[in-house]
């Protein structure tokens, strides 16, 4: 005996004998519910969910063809076979129709006849089933996924609400001057300044707050990919375009369209690519690599830099026409060494989030720890000073306080000297002024009195770093 099928058949006849030859036929692979009129059996339509409706055409009161008929309203995806002894195949074609019935059985049927078609109008109910589980599925993924866009673009736009950028000190303030002139406007922006700094989180700020935050910002680092792969990468390509293109793909320039793209590290583009983006600044519009048709874009460009662009275009490797139309609105972003006095507050802020992260309960540092902070260079800056707090908050004890012997080895050594300045009493301003006048000479030494050397290494040009010597009166070591 075969195991029986989950789904219920009605068998429905007013001939008692026809109606036991279906139950017979079926009982080993159904549930068979039998009705010996129509009425009854909408009543059993009404409690009972069936797969399939088997049904005698010629019934008193109520034909089959009438009974699918109001079947429709109650279960309408209840499969429908109609039995009839009809010799007019017109009328039955008729009746097939109005009933919407999946198949006849001419009378006398088969026993396996009969098996093989209700087997089929099981299967065909399992797939609509399943194909309204599918359905619905997908409209719960599509209304869950509308519902976190939603909150995720909400976060985005408080993550990078420009307020919450941390900075108090005067160079900082400076840069939220220029920030909130330039978000309600189109204009290009170019950020200038050293890796680590913030760039990517101050071009998103300008996005999230601006005209465009409804629509796309979409970053690309110039330096991390080949010139071809890059070209790919922001304008796209068609179809057989070069090897391995072997799909037509979107640019993100087209990605972006109405919204807002960065462009970190131009400084390391070719020519050619810089001959491209040209294109999309004064035309705005792009070419797909390997194709000839012209897609217009309107997209707000931020650009990004941590080399000399003007020493460049000394050298010939920077389109001055380029450099101009990306240089419409510059914003220096300071090195961390420029804005010590945000140390601390950065400090705490990366604390909070790694603790909440790492799950953890620190109260914080301890006063040698803050101090070796303060006065250690990061050359990384932001980056640097928040993986320095994340490691150490790995490291800590549950409900200890950062010590100095926590810190790595990049921030405790070669910092007496600095760590005795800010023992020093005095203003926040003249101890910063006393370490950025012991680095100054320190780094003077290191580089034998060399100016451009020395500039380089503080992240100063050369003009502002001989400004500072002249302010501080410092003395030139003589090279040998």
């Amino acid at each position: 005996m075969s195991e029986k099928n989950q789904y219920k058949i009605l068998a429905v006849d007013d001939e008692k004998s026809s109606l036991h030859a279906i139950y017979r036929t079926l009982r080993k692979d159904f549930d068979i519910i039998q009705s010996m009129d129509a009425h009854s059996a909408l009543e059993v339509l009404k409690k009972e969910k069936v797969a399939v409706i088997l049904a005698d055409q010629r019934m008193p009161e109520m034909t089959g063809v009438e009974l699918f008929k109001k079947a429709l309203e109650i279960q309408p995806d209840a499969v429908r076979i109609l039995i009839t002894g009809y010799t007019d195949i017109e009328a039955t074609i008729r009746s097939i129709n109005e009933g919407q019935v999946f198949y006849y059985i001419n009378k006398p049927w088969e026993p396996e006849d009969l098996r093989l078609i209700v087997r089929q109008a099981v299967e065909q109910y399992r797939l609509r089933e399943e194909n309204k589980r599918l359905l619905e599925e997908l409209r719960q993924v599509n209304e869950r996924l509308k519902e976190e866009n939603l909150i995720l673009h909400q976060e985005a736009e408080w993550k990078y609400d420009f307020q919450n950028i941390i900075g108090q000190s005067k160079a900082m303030q400076e840069v939220f001057r220029l920030m909130r002139k330039i978000i309600p406007t189109d204009t290009t922006i170019l950020l200038l300044g050293e890796t680590g700094t913030g760039k990517e989180l101050i071009a998103r700020a300008i996005h999230y707050n601006g005209p465009r935050k409804d629509k796309l910002f979409v970053a690309q680092n110039c330096a991390a990919l080949p010139d071809t792969l890059l070209e790919s990468e922001l304008f796209g390509h068609v179809k057989g375009a070069f090897t391995g293109a072997i799909t037509e793909k979107k640019g993100l320039f087209e990605i972006a369209d109405g919204g807002t793209i960065f462009l970190d590290e131009i400084g390391d583009t070719s020519p050619a690519l810089q001959q491209r983006l040209l294109r999309v600044l004064q035309e705005g519009e792009i070419r797909r690599l390997g194709d000839d048709r012209v897609i217009k874009v309107d997209v707000r460009i931020i650009s990004a830099t941590n080399k000399d662009l003007q020493e460049k275009m000394r050298e010939g490797s920077f389109r001055e026409d380029l450099y101009y139309r990306l240089n419409v609105f510059p914003i220096r972003v300071p090195p961390l060494r420029e804005r010590r006095e945000d140390i601390p507050l950065l400090a705490n802020h990366f604390l909070k989030k790694y603790c909440k992260k790492l799950g953890k309960n620190i109260p914080g540092f301890d006063k040698e720890a803050l101090n070796l902070l303060m006065a250690a260079p990061f050359p990384g800056n932001v980056r640097e000073l928040e993986n320095e707090i994340q490691r150490a908050v790995a490291l800590v004890d549950e409900g200890q306080p950062i010590t100095a012997d926590i810190l790595s080895e990049n921030i405790r050594g070669g910092q007496s000297s600095v760590v005795s300045i800010l023992k020093k009493s005095g203003s926040l301003r003249e101890l910063t002024e006393s370490i950025e006048k012991y680095m100054i000479v320190e780094a003077l030494k290191k580089n034998n009195g060399n100016i451009t050397h020395t500039a380089q290494s503080l992240g100063l040009s050369r003009v502002g770093l001989q400004k500072k010597i002249h302010r501080y009166g410092l003395a030139i070591p003589k090279t040998d």
